[in-house]
């Protein structure tokens, strides 16, 4: 966010944010309090907290801020009242420059106002529009959370600043709930468990952004992708598979050329002297490819609609600060799917997209998301391909759909893709964190672009519409939000390794490997921990690998043609015949249950 979006978004500031926003003007002051010759850039309220960028005599450490947070809760304590003044720019250009607050001139000098506004609390008097809260006793409980680096107005070439960045909340509870939910999000790092599952690894000599997967993550990817295209299959969508190259004139068609170069990976010439039209790249995404599908032969109003998905690797030049384990890729895989329909069957294909997405989420247990209706800012009208009146159109039908769905919905002003309006679902995991995941964007101009066209009833052509539509989205950042979701504890139909057999002693291999045998007649994952450790240690270490089953056998277990049953979860089921455990854990996986043990299965 920008220094001038930062200081729009303040006047619109909630109860908490207000209360964060003036905490930071609390840290500032203990901040001026311990360096007199500081000098303040800025402080806003963000999500979940607050920061204040400073230019220090010296480094930061983390062992500072105990200390300032204590001065902070003095502060707070004195209850100081947050005064509100308005001067005039000379005046407060002159009090500014007279105390070598270079950054608080800049942002004075950049503002259009006569008057500016000037806050006070105690000692500490600030540039700001406010609001605050009245008095400092009004600041919940805090708690300063990490110093980082930061570029004034976020410009490598300007001066680099020391950010705190720290959270506010109203209750002691609320901010432990907090606390916890950080916590619990390093555990769940899906960086961390990629790692300690065998998912997935990094390489530099392979490059940035360029994830590779090992057997277990394949297996993860494998069983996603099954699933979303068997989904697809059964609501109509036929599989087609396009180039990881296309042309740049396919793409200057498309305008995605005009709008979207920055995040291409750059040209690949035959020859030396070959034109920019005729040059390579690798596919940023499918539409252009989809598209020219479509019109490789003529098609009948009575064809449509038709639906083409992909499985697809696509490639995009993320800048090297962006990127960030599976959720920021270079190289990534998306379920993309367009349909190619007429404009009267608009609401029948949004349904039907929306039922896809919401049955794949119920398989998944993602009940807690909500829709964004991503629109275009008539602001910034550049940035948008074909005339109002296509826009329009396009939104009121893609609105009239959400309402007609009974979709609860809020607007992204700005949001949309650069061709057309879209719908965005926003999933919230297991710790409230909001993921994007699918998309359906309506798309009117494509069709112009490429002169798409369909025979109508009258025997006349006629312009087809586009819904470009994603279940999933990205592979990789989808697997990412699961890791995380689940803790890596997947749930039997998706976990890489479904059981492992544990044999007591060397001479229950044999045995071992029957039950191997017959657990995947079934079907099901499994393998034999065959390595020489006690049977405790195997135990413990299957656990960590969030292996759902542990079938220890000995003896007795060969004997009965039982299994002794142990959960990821720790609970022990005692010995049970082989037939039944195999035939159970299928249904379940088969299912798609998130159950471990689920007594119905048998019924």
């Amino acid at each position: 966010m920008s220094l001038e979006q930062e200081l729009e978004a303040s006047v619109n500031y909630t109860p908490i944010q207000r209360m964060r926003h003036s905490a930071a003007h609390v840290m500032a002051e203990a901040i001026q309090e311990i360096f007199p010759d500081a000098r303040f850039a800025i402080g806003p309220a963000i999500e979940d907290g607050f920061y204040y960028d400073f230019d220090l005599p010296r480094a930061l450490t983390p062992e500072d801020l105990p200390e300032i947070e204590q001065r902070m809760h003095n502060i707070i304590q004195g209850d100081h009242p947050f005064q509100y003044e308005q001067w005039s720019r000379e005046k407060a250009l002159e009090y500014f420059r007279a105390r070598g607050q270079e950054y608080k001139v800049e942002i004075i000098e950049g503002l259009p106002d006569a008057e500016v506004g000037i806050y006070q609390q105690n000692t500490f008097l600030d540039l700001c529009r406010g609001p605050h809260v009245r008095k400092t006793g009004e600041i919940g409980p805090i708690k300063l959370m990490r110093v980082a680096g930061a570029y004034w107005r976020g410009d490598e070439h300007r001066p680099m600043l020391q950010r705190i960045y720290g959270t506010a909340w109203f209750t002691q509870e609320e901010l432990e709930q907090y606390l916890w939910r950080l916590e619990e999000a390093q555990k769940r790092d899906h960086r961390k468990l990629g790692r300690e599952l065998k998912l997935f690894v990094m390489s530099d000599d392979v490059g940035a952004g360029i994830p590779m997967f090992l057997p277990n993550g394949e297996t993860l990817r494998h069983e996603m992708e099954t699933y979303v295209r068997q989904a697809q299959e059964k609501y109509g969508y036929q599989h087609v598979w396009t180039s990881h190259l296309g042309r740049v004139r396919l793409y200057k068609t498309s305008r995605h050329w005009f709008t979207y170069r920055e995040n291409m990976f750059p040209l690949m010439r035959d020859e030396q002297d070959i034109s920019e039209d005729d040059a390579y790249l690798l596919k940023p995404m499918n539409c252009p490819h989809h598209i020219m599908l479509y019109k490789s032969q003529m098609h009948s109003y009575r064809e449509l609609p038709i639906r083409y998905a992909e499985f697809a690797t696509l490639y995009r030049y993320e800048k090297a600060g962006t990127l960030s384990g599976l959720t920021r890729v270079r190289s990534l895989t998306q379920d993309d799917a367009h349909v190619f329909m007429r404009p009267d069957q608009v609401q029948q294909e949004f349904d039907s997209a929306i039922n896809l997405t919401q049955e794949v989420f119920e398989t998944y247990g993602l009940t807690d998301y909500w829709v964004r209706l991503s629109l275009r800012d008539p602001e910034k009208s550049e940035e948008y391909i074909g005339n109002d009146e296509v826009w329009d159109v396009a939104e009121t039908s893609l609105r009239s759909a959400c309402e007609t769905r009974g979709l609860r919905y809020e607007e992204g002003i700005g949001e949309a893709a650069f061709y057309g309006p879209k719908v965005d679902f926003m999933v919230r995991d297991a710790l409230g964190r909001e993921w994007q995941c699918s998309t359906i964007q309506l798309d009117f101009n494509q069709p112009e672009n490429f002169e798409l066209e369909y025979i109508g009833e009258d025997g006349q052509p006629h312009r087809p519409v586009i819904i470009h539509r994603a279940v999933t989205g990205s592979t990789e950042r989808f697997m990412a939000m699961l890791i995380e979701h689940f803790a890596g504890a997947f749930p039997v139909w998706l976990a890489p390794v479904q059981a492992t057999i544990i044999p007591i002693a060397d001479r229950h291999h044999e045995y071992a490997h029957r039950v191997l045998a017959k657990l995947k007649a079934a079907g099901l994952r499994a393998e034999i921990d065959m390595r020489g450790d006690r049977m405790n240690a195997k135990i413990r270490d299957a656990q960590l690998q969030k292996i759902p089953y542990m079938l220890i056998v000995g003896d007795k277990e060969a004997d009965a043609e039982t299994v002794s049953v142990r959960l990821r979860t720790k609970v022990d089921l005692k010995a049970i015949p082989l037939d039944d455990f195999s035939t159970r854990v299928a249904r379940i996986a088969h299912s798609k249950s998130h159950e471990l043990w689920d007594e119905a299965s048998t019924k």
